[in-house]
């Protein structure tokens, strides 16, 4: 009896070793298989967001290829307009989408790269592009001066040519090679997304044995502490290996919880790049719109406040109540004039006078005018302005740009409070700020502690017409002008804002890395305010002023206010009818002309005519500059902007004026015999 019991002790701790023994190699097992799921799903996973990356390459390249030829399309179609109607504003819309487009082949062409067969199709459209483009350049020129055949012969010419289908199949040859290569990578990227997942419930399979091994090893540890030491050191190893196949899972699942959270950050960050581009688009469209309109309008403004300017000057002597109607007539029409030029800067459409400026000289220049219009609740303060770059824009748009981000920081902090104007010299790479290219900047911020701005705010900030102000203390159009003009400086605007915190406005100009001119360009003191003071009229020789004005109604305007001022002129329609003037009329000094005219422009006339009569003054007269004229073509000379008063002309006249001699006027040679 004691004898079977105690082998029926002995086979039962030899069946508790062998239990032990089985369990031990099951946890090992497990173990190394547990770390090759572990690999596997971190080769499957890199392989997963490989696939992804790919893909979203294949659908960039396809975007691009459509966006071309929607800007193509659209260009062509616009062109086709513009041929037809002569409309500038439909030409600066074939122009944009021919700009966009271009931009867009420049993009394919930094993602196509790495691509050879890509890269090689890249290059061909973009030599189709750049035929197509000197193609479309000769319709475009002449419908720009209205020569309405040519421009009709020249674009059905171009219409036929093979580089429109060339185009096309170039375009349908990228998308179609990248539509190929997309249904492989989906594919890739399906079979790495099964593999990953199949693998990840392996993982957690296995996770769960081990716990249960571990368990089983450690009651078997227990049951056997009194009988062998061995096995309760056994049971430790195997208990320690189960904590550290443990930790091992929870790492690997944090790696995955983070490549997760990265995925949902580049959604996001991709979500936030379209939503600019739909903002920056819309923004170019509505400007497209108010440089139109601003244009027409800009002429009947002419028309009726010079209208007006004669009537109250004659009427001085008269009915006091009919003078105070023509007195609020003026202030309607003036109020227009200058909703107008914000307008126009918005849509990029105002005439910039660009020189050489030094900003920090402006910006300190500008203490007095700060300190009369803020008020002196607001203290401000200048840092950074020694040592600036200097920069190739307009110095009073500039000024007034940053007039109105201090008077919308003084509306901000409630009229009391600190303002901060900074500048400094910036290197900015490609991209890094907005559209901004690559290249060397100044940045002048200015910065407030006012109520600070909402995110829905500042995604419409600069939409015109938008404002966060009461009716009737504000347009909306303030930051829509800042932003045309600096656009249009090729420079770049930020702007960073926390609700009740404050706000910094940030405007970055491009360096002007060109010599300095002797004397900066500067416009005539007409084009600074409507309402200044009169100034006395010049007493000149009979007739001294040849006008030159294709709109009617202005010619007409101008010849009265010319009139009004003492002053005999003669007037024609034409560059061509200007010339045959000066040559048959001898005395003239003065050469009032508008920029844009049909056939030869202002700039041309002006060429032509100080060739032949070198002391000949010359008065640019205008309110939209647009494709026709560049500042450069008007550089050193005296302009006056429409709309414009008797008493700004009065002052342009005699700032444009040259010193009396009759030795080289024209027809002087004729006068003398």
């Amino acid at each position: 009896m004691a004898m079977s019991e105690i082998d029926a002790v002995e086979e039962g701790s030899a069946g508790e070793i062998r239990l032990r023994v089985v369990a031990s190699v099951a946890g090992v097992a497990l173990a190394a298989l547990l770390i090759l799921v572990i690999v596997l799903v971190g080769q499957s996973n890199v392989k997963r967001e490989h696939a992804v990356v790919r893909e979203r390459h294949s659908y960039d390249v396809m975007l691009l290829t459509s966006g071309i030829s929607g800007s193509i399309g659209r260009a062509e179609a616009a062109l086709g307009r513009f041929v037809i109607s002569a409309d500038r504003g439909v030409g600066t819309v074939y122009y944009n989408e021919w700009i966009a487009a271009g931009r867009q082949l420049e993009r394919l062409r930094r993602v196509t790269a790495r691509d050879p067969a890509q890269r090689a199709e890249v290059e061909r459209l973009q030599q189709l592009f750049d035929q197509r483009g000197k193609e479309l350049n000769a319709p475009a020129g002449h419908a720009n001066y209205k020569q309405y055949l040519p421009a009709l012969t020249t674009f059905n010419e171009a219409g036929k040519k093979q580089t429109v289908s060339d185009l096309a199949l170039t375009l349908g040859r990228i998308e179609a090679n990248e539509r190929a290569v997309l249904a492989s990578r989906q594919i890739q990227s399906r079979l790495t997304a099964g593999r990953a997942n199949l693998l990840a419930w392996v993982l957690s399979g296995l996770g769960m044995a081990v716990v249960g091994v571990a368990l089983a090893l450690g009651w078997m540890t227990v049951s056997a502490w009194g009988e062998h030491r061995r096995a309760r050191d056994d049971a430790d190893n195997a208990s320690d290996r189960a904590g550290w196949l443990q930790v091992a899972v929870a790492e690997r699942t944090a790696e995955l919880s983070a490549a997760n959270l990265r995925l949902q950050a580049e959604m996001a960050e991709r979500e936030a790049a379209e939503l600019q581009l739909r903002q920056v688009q819309k923004m170019e469209a509505v400007g497209q719109l108010t440089g139109g309109i601003a244009h027409d309008f800009n002429n009947m403004l002419a028309v009726v406040i010079g209208g007006l300017d004669l009537a109250r000057r004659r009427m001085r002597q008269e009915a006091e109540e009919v003078s105070r109607h023509i007195d609020h007539a003026m202030e309607g029409a003036n109020r227009a004039a200058a909703l107008t030029r914000r307008l126009m800067s918005f849509a990029r459409a105002e005439p910039l006078l660009p020189q050489a400026v030094d900003p920090g000289q402006l910006v300190a220049g500008m203490s007095d005018l700060m300190d009369r219009t803020l008020g002196e609740r607001i203290t401000v303060v200048s840092r950074g302005l020694a040592g600036l770059w200097r920069v190739w824009v307009d110095g009073h748009q500039l000024e007034n740009a940053i007039l109105n981000l201090a008077v919308n920081a003084r509306d901000a902090m409630d009229g009391e409070g600190r303002l901060l104007i900074t500048a400094a010299n910036v290197s900015l790479s490609d991209g890094e700020i907005g559209e901004a290219k690559a290249g060397d900047y100044v940045c002048i911020s200015v910065v407030d502690d006012g109520c600070g701005m909402s995110r829905d705010v500042m995604d419409r900030v600069f939409e015109p017409f938008f404002t966060t102000k009461p009716v009737g203390k504000g347009t909306g159009l303030g930051l829509s002008q800042i932003f045309g003009f600096v656009r249009q400086s090729g420079g770049e605007i930020a702007i960073d804002s926390v609700e009740r915190a404050g706000t910094i406005v940030s405007l970055y100009l491009p360096r002007h890395t060109g010599a300095v001119a002797a004397e900066p360009l500067s416009a005539a003191p007409a084009a600074r305010g409507i309402n200044a003071p009169p100034v006395q009229a010049v007493a000149m020789p009979d007739p001294a002023i040849l006008v030159v004005e294709d709109d009617p109604r202005v010619l007409r305007s101008t010849m009265d206010g010319l009139g009004e001022l003492g002053h005999r002129a003669v007037a024609c329609a034409s560059g061509d009818e200007a010339l045959a003037l000066l040559a048959e009329t001898p005395g003239i000094r003065l050469l009032i002309t508008d920029v844009v005219m049909p056939g030869m422009t202002g700039p041309e006339l002006v060429r032509r005519a100080s060739a032949l009569y070198p002391e000949l003054g010359v008065l640019f007269v205008t309110g939209y500059v647009g494709d026709a004229g560049e500042a450069a073509d008007l550089a050193g000379h005296e302009i006056l902007r429409k709309p414009f008063t008797i008493a700004g002309l009065d002052r342009a006249l005699a700032a444009a004026l040259p010193p009396v001699s009759v030795s080289h006027l024209p027809g002087s040679a004729a006068a003398a015999e």
